[in-house]
This record gives C-alpha cells, structure tokens and sequence, in this order.
C-alpha cells in the first residue's frame, strides 16, 4: 500500500496526539538533557552546585518513579477519561517546569522533579493508548513509527535550544519546558477527540488493586521476570547518555577542538552550535544520538527486522555497551562522534526489539498487562542509573572530588566550597596555587586519577546483559521449546 493512501486513513485525534507528543518531548529533554549539569555545576554561572550523589538520587529515583507510576496511571486515564488526564497532566507539567527554575535548595528540587514525574507519567499513558486506538492492524506499523519519529524531533530540538538559553540564564530554560508544554493545552481543548474506549465502572481504588493482583499474578512467570531482571541492565547503562556523560563532557572532555575545526570552514555555524568560549556545549554532543536515530533507524529496523527479537538485542545490547563506555575513555572530543554512533546503532537495533519481544511471549490474553511490565525495567535502570551517576562517579570520576584530593594531599589552603566560594573559584585557586593553567590542572588530575576507569563498570554492565540474554535464550528458552516438543 502507497504510503499517502495509509496517512490518509489516519484520523485528526492521531495527529493531535503525536504534535503533543513531540511538545511534550521537546519540554522534557529540553530540560533533562541539561539536568545533570544544572544540578552539580558551579553556583556562579546560576547552577545549583549540587553533589553527584544529590544529581543522582534526583534523577534516579524520581526518573525511576515516573516510569513505574504508569501501570497505574492508566487505570486512571480510564477511569476518568483521556482528555481530563490530559489537561490535568499539562497544568502539573508547566507549573512544574517552572518552579524548577525557581527552587534552589535540594529538598524542594527533589520535591519539584516528583511532581514533574507525576505529571509525565498521567501524560505517558495516555499518548500510547490514543495512538493504538487511531490505528489499526494495517496502519500500525507506519503509526508508531510516525510517533517514534515525532518522540526523536523533539528530544532533537530540545538541548539546541535549551544549550543557547542557559547561557543567558538556566531559568530560561524552564521557562521555555513550561511555554512548550502549555501549547498542549490548545491542541487538547480544539482539536483531540476522546477515543472510543471501554468506560470502567469500578471504584478507581479497587481498579488499582486487580493492577496490583494482575501484575502479582504476571510476575509469576519466572522466565519473563527473569527476562525483566536482564533487561534493568541495559537501561541503566543507557541511561548514563543523560545522568553521566554530559557531566563527563563537561568536566574532562575537550570540545574547543571540534569548534575551531569547525570553525575553520564555517564560522557562522561554529557560532550557531558552540559557545562564547570557543566550546560545544555537553548537550550538544550528546544529542548526536537524536540526530543519529532520525537519520538512521529506518535503515537499521530494516536490517534487523527479520532477526529474532533476542538475537537483535544481544547484539544491539553488545554495540551499545561498546559505544556507551567509550564515550568516557578519552578527553578527544572527535571520538564521541563515533562512540555516540556505536551507541546509537546498538539502541536502534535493541530497543524496539524489547518491546516486540514481549509482545510476541505474552500470552494473547495478556498482551496489555505484559506490555505494561515492561515499564518495570525502565524504572529499576533509572533508578541504578542515578546511583552509578551518583555514588560511584562522584568518587571515581568527579573532578571536584579528585581536585579535593589532590588539594589535601599536596596540604594546600583553600576555603571550603559553599555559596560564597563556588566550585569554579575552588578550581581556580588550586590552579594559582600549584601554579598551572585550569586545562593543564585537569590534565594532571585526568593522568593520576584516571576517571575515564568509570568505562569498565558502564560496559561491563552491559556485557553482563549480553551474557545473562545468551544463557537465558541457550538454556531457559531451550529448555520450553524442548518441553512443548515433548
């Protein structure tokens, strides 16, 4: 079938469902692409100066949360109706990113970003349902993969805008989430029509509880609880793309190399994507990935269409572990083009198969509640996600934490960092100090302290996923096929 005749048969609901869609991407990576940076970077440049390990528990815990909460967030879609949900999610949404910009302390960001993951997490299912609903067996391959797109454009989009807007001042940025966020309450009001779905006449806290049973119920079947186990790994190592690497970037990684190539031929544009100071932004380099997956997934789902779902992800799982850690084993800034081009093609291959997978070893009459697990994993990745990022960055890999070290142990005076000295102004007076220029100083703090060994634990996370997939499809799956044959 030519494809202007499938977008044809597509009705205005799902089109308004997918331009929220990529709204609501736009406001979430334009803010949490930039996150980690917000909150541990200096106080002097309007960041928070948080620690890694207060980054880490932000992120992981209300990350984790927001990917847990709709298994039951959708029991409330369905309950009250979609459109209400909608509305009531974008007005948690766009005060929520607001007040981002305004709280300062760790205990009211921490409360302010459990709030914003409330509210994505009405918003999640929600989307889903309305594009499952507004296609069918014969457009739902082209539909999903038009909403997939439209996620990529968004989470595209975001940090380009959001990198330019944090210079100027990081309340500009949530802001801008907020703003983006609030156009969805025009295209919900004027142009989304409710769904034709089955009405729930039970008490919303008894609908909750046949979840909860039904979930207890699901979970029951060990090979897919174990297939679940398996797959927190690869969510946590995927993860560290938004709660590692940009701190990474931003600490160790030299960037003025690609804009002054770049400028080389093309001022104009080295000017658009870099800073004042001659440098790409973190935000930048990591969005490679998005760039990347627009160009490229049709051409990878295609390669790997025909392959078992299992085989594509342990092999997509292998390529992203390889690509993910090496992002983190040179202060080169050229070679994050093509360990970010590893990682994405692993993420291509892998993750949609993920999601096949458990569609095809549900059982037809659980198909819904199966899929719905499968935001189990994404929740627990996030959540281990924020303490690799936390715990064992912050002592292996920070480079406050190691310029701290080095300070003590060479018995240099320097004040403590506080809101008056701010990380930057430590920095700068261990610089004077030892008598070194600020990249001479990280030099010398990257050669004996060797943060990039955070590689080894990032991959071997994922090579751990890799072998756990092999044994589980060599052994546990073998062992069902030989079962039914006899």
């Amino acid at each position: 079938m030519r494809l202007n005749k499938v977008l044809k048969k597509f009705p205005k609901t799902f089109w308004s469902a997918n331009i929220m869609e990529l709204f609501e991407r736009w406001a979430w990576y334009g803010m949490f692409m930039v996150f980690a940076l917000y909150l541990t970077g200096s106080r002097d440049t309007g960041a928070l100066g948080f620690s890694q390990v207060q980054k880490g528990l932000i992120m992981g815990i209300g990350t984790a949360i927001l990917y847990f909460l709709p298994v039951f967030t959708g029991a409330i879609a369905d309950k009250i109706g979609y459109k209400k949900v909608l509305l009531i999610a974008f007005a948690i949404l766009s005060t929520g990113y607001f007040m981002m910009g305004c709280f300062k302390t760790y205990t009211s960001m921490f409360i302010v970003f459990l709030y914003v993951a409330f509210g994505a997490a009405l918003f999640k299912p929600v989307i889903a349902a309305t594009i499952s609903k507004t296609t069918t067996e014969e457009t739902s391959s082209i539909g999903f993969g038009i909403y997939y797109m439209m996620v990529n454009i968004g989470a595209f989009i975001a940090p380009l805008i959001a990198s330019k807007l944090r210079v100027h001042n990081w309340h500009y940025v949530f802001i801008m989430s907020s703003v983006v966020i609030a156009i969805n309450f025009i295209i919900v009001l004027f142009f989304y029509k409710e769904p034709t779905r089955e009405k729930n006449i039970d008490k919303l806290g008894r609908t909750i509880l046949t979840i909860l049973r039904n979930i207890g119920n699901t979970l029951k079947d060990v090979k897919f609880v174990i297939f679940l186990i398996l797959i927190i790994g690869f969510w946590t190592m995927y993860n560290q793309l938004f709660y590692t690497l940009p701190v990474f970037i931003d600490q160790w990684i030299d960037t003025s190399m690609i804009y002054n190539a770049i400028a080389s031929f093309s001022p104009n544009l080295a000017a658009a994507i870099g800073t004042k100071d001659g440098i790409i932004a973190p935000e930048i380099m990591t969005d490679i990935d998005a760039g990347y997956i627009i160009i490229f997934q049709i051409l990878i789902s295609s390669l790997v269409m025909k392959w078992k779902p299992l085989n594509a992800m342990i092999t997509g799982i292998f390529i992203c572990s390889i690509g993910m850690g090496l992002t983190f084993a040179t202060q080169n800034g050229f070679y994050l083009f093509i360990s970010i081009f590893m990682f994405a093609v692993g993420e291509m291959s892998s993750s949609p198969k993920i999601t096949e997978y458990i569609g095809k070893i549900a059982p037809k009459d659980k198909t819904a509640l199966y899929m719905g697990c499968s935001f189990i994993p994404m929740a627990g990745g996030n959540f281990f996600a924020g303490l690799i990022s936390g715990n064992l960055y912050g002592s292996i890999s920070d480079k406050v934490s190691l310029l701290k070290t080095e300070v003590a142990s060479r018995g240099l005076d320097i004040p403590q960092i506080s809101a008056n000295f701010t990380q930057n102004d430590y920095f700068n007076r261990a610089a004077k100090l030892i008598g070194v220029d600020n990249q001479t100083l990280t030099n010398m703090l990257w050669e004996k302290y060797h943060p990039s060994k955070i590689w080894y634990v990032i991959t071997a996370i994922g090579i751990i996923t890799v072998v756990g997939l092999f044994l589980y499809d060599r052994f546990l799956l073998k062992e069902k096929v030989q079962k039914v044959k006899s």
